[in-house]
């Protein structure tokens, strides 16, 4: 007998253990499929969790992980909404603040009066749950939007409204719909004038510890008091800390503390700031991943089948082209946004993982305390959460590209060094319509490049006025090309976390041994060792120009190696799909027909090639 409870618990523990391992494992696969083929990833997180779940059934996470369900979410929910806030530097909104305020404040009030509405007369909610669901459905949140951002490449001013309204919004409106829930008990003799206060009692006292703790832990950084090892794990405990202490004054006031926890520390300009913003957005991908697949894998058949209501079609209808347009014009009236931008911010607003957690919540308060309607929160819930992920997913970067209000599609260039190789490496790039922003410390180093029409930047890629005032957004690719090896070095350190090792490239170490620094500092080594910045700056100046090859099946990669290796460097190739790829040290790869590849020639052997084309042209006979 104690033999057969023992193999039973561990084949509960096997299997639950083995549904972790699938959760997260399904999760990054759904972010590498969303990444590889150019989809929404909470799109495909969302499907995959469905299919896992409901569809074939091969796990329910709510029913394995039991109790601790729910709280993993909660907890799970309170790092991600940190991490978002922690970006929220005041700086960034410096030309564009009214709109924000408009919109989290003015825009959140009339979609929950509107949405209210929507529930009461389209979805058949009685007028007090629909008071109180009115208000839950103004979050959007960054779990949902930063993912789209990341997606779409929105141009700066449109990103930045959508992520602070999405962070801001999130927490105020999960307390605009436990407001709500206690003026309805309230009105209808429940609660007392007691509790109604202490709501706004705890609510602000929520917010100070979060505000309060962010403050002291940001000192605490900034003097040494906590070593670098210790920075990351103990601001995580932080963030759990404060989340766990406000939940217990007051339920769902937790996310409160944490965003203003976030914003002070992202105002407190911090040393280790970018540090802290590495780590918590890996963990953050991590959870998101995690959440989503957990959320729609632990839903019921009964659950999705009770969408397919002509109601909540409905009201979801009136959510995604009333509600939101509505709110987003009438609030942004007076504040100069064009109507291209004012109609991208009236179409995008997905609901998510906070609108899923906490209607559970409601629908067992509101049906505990007499409310029979409240059992359909659920449904419509979930019905609108899928209707704007499938639709704000799968529009958001067509939209965008349609209003002219996204960077561009190509992967352009920022070229650090202002040199007349790299104006010239520039010109070469940019002739293929991609974008190049070439930045220096010196205005005469740009000279050159500002001659070609190419677009520059005056000031230090690694300062926090570049950081907040020059958009990098449209440039996934970076070639660092100074005269200062171990300034190269620190810019590729620099901008690893954000646009991947494979896509930062540096010039050749002029003196010394690249074995010199750890390679988990330096990008790849462009063109050959022996072409340096200083020789390539000679060679233009010796004459030596760009020339563009276009490979066929006669002459092909290997003869163009053969013929033109003596006198001619290979920069970069362009292929038929119009992929752009640097030649680096010691690359060994084959180009098909079709691909450009783009070099820098002498001028003698620009004049052997027109002698050679001029030889092989036939003179006809004299008659």
């Amino acid at each position: 007998m104690i033999f057969n409870l023992a193999e039973r618990d561990v084949t509960m523990l096997d299997n639950l253990l083995i549904q972790i391992v699938a959760i997260v494992g399904l999760g990054i696969l759904s972010q590498w499929v969303a990444w590889r083929f150019k989809l929404p990833a909470i799109v495909i997180m969302s499907l995959v969790g469905l299919l896992v779940g409901p569809l074939l059934g091969l796990f329910n996470p709510q029913k394995s992980f039991g109790e601790v369900f729910n709280p993993t979410i909660a907890l799970a929910v309170a790092v991600v909404l940190f991490e978002g806030s922690l970006g929220l530097d005041l700086r960034e909104i410096k030309g564009f603040r009214q709109s924000i305020f408009r919109i989290s404040t003015l825009g959140a009030f009339i979609a929950w009066i509107i949405g209210s509405l929507a529930a009461h007369f389209i979805a058949g909610l009685s007028i007090d749950v629909a008071f109180v669901m009115g208000g839950l459905f103004i979050v959007t949140g960054p779990t949902m939007i930063l993912p789209l951002l990341r997606q779409a490449k929105l141009k700066e001013r449109p990103a930045t409204i959508l992520k602070w309204e999405a962070i801001i919004v999130d927490p105020f409106g999960a307390l605009v719909a436990l407001f709500a829930l206690e003026m309805v008990l309230y009105m209808n003799g429940m609660i007392s004038e007691g509790s109604l206060l202490l709501f706004f009692v705890a609510s602000i006292f929520s917010a100070i510890i979060g505000a309060g703790v962010g403050f002291l832990l940001g000192r605490l950084l900034e003097h040494g008091f906590i070593p670098e090892f210790l920075k990351s794990p103990v601001v995580l405990v932080s963030v759990l800390l404060v989340f766990v202490l406000s939940e217990e004054i007051i339920h769902e006031t937790g996310i409160l503390a944490v965003t203003a926890m976030g914003i002070v520390m992202a105002n407190m300009h911090l040393t280790s700031l970018r540090e802290l913003l590495h780590f918590k957005e890996n963990v953050s991908v991590l959870l998101i991943s995690t959440l989503f697949i957990m959320l729609t894998s632990s839903l019921s058949i009964e659950t999705l089948l009770d969408i397919l209501n002509w109601r909540m079609l409905l009201f979801v209808l009136a959510m995604l082209f009333v509600v939101r347009p509505v709110s987003v014009w009438l609030s942004t009236i007076g504040v100069g946004l064009p109507k291209r931008e004012r109609l991208l911010l009236g179409w995008i607003a997905p609901r998510g993982i906070i609108a899923l957690t906490v209607s559970g919540f409601f629908a067992s308060v509101l049906t505990e305390s007499g409310f029979e309607d409240a059992d359909i929160i659920t449904a419509l819930t979930l019905a609108l959460v899928f209707a704007t992920v499938l639709a704000h997913g799968l529009s958001i970067s067509w939209l965008a590209k349609k209003l002219n209000l996204q960077c561009t599609d190509e992967m352009g260039v920022t070229i650090v060094g202002g040199s007349p190789f790299t104006a010239v490496l520039g010109e070469a790039i940019q002739s293929f319509q991609k974008p190049v922003l070439i930045i220096d410390r010196s205005w005469s180093a740009l000279s050159e490049a500002r001659q070609l029409g190419i677009k520059t930047e005056v000031g230090d890629i690694l300062s926090e006025y570049t950081e907040f005032h020059v958009d990098l957004t449209p440039y996934e690719i970076l070639v660092a090309a100074t005269e200062e090896d171990a300034y190269n070095a620190l810019i590729c350190q620099r901008f690893v976390p954000e646009l991947g090792r494979e896509h930062i490239f540096q010039t050749p170490i002029p003196t010394g041994d690249l074995s010199d620094y750890s390679q988990s500092i330096v990008g790849k080594t462009l063109f050959d060792e022996d072409y340096d910045i200083y020789t390539l700056n000679r060679l233009i100046n010796e004459g030596y120009m760009i020339r563009k090859t276009q490979l066929t099946e006669q002459y092909t990669f290997e003869r163009y190696l053969d013929g033109d290796g003596h006198k001619t460097i290979p920069l970069f190739a362009v292929d038929k799909d119009h992929h752009l790829i640097f030649f680096t040290k010691g690359i060994k790869r084959s180009f098909d027909v079709g691909t450009t590849i783009v070099s820098l020639t002498s001028p003698t052997r620009r004049m052997e090639k027109a002698m050679e084309k001029a030889n092989q042209t036939e003179i006809p006979p004299k008659d």
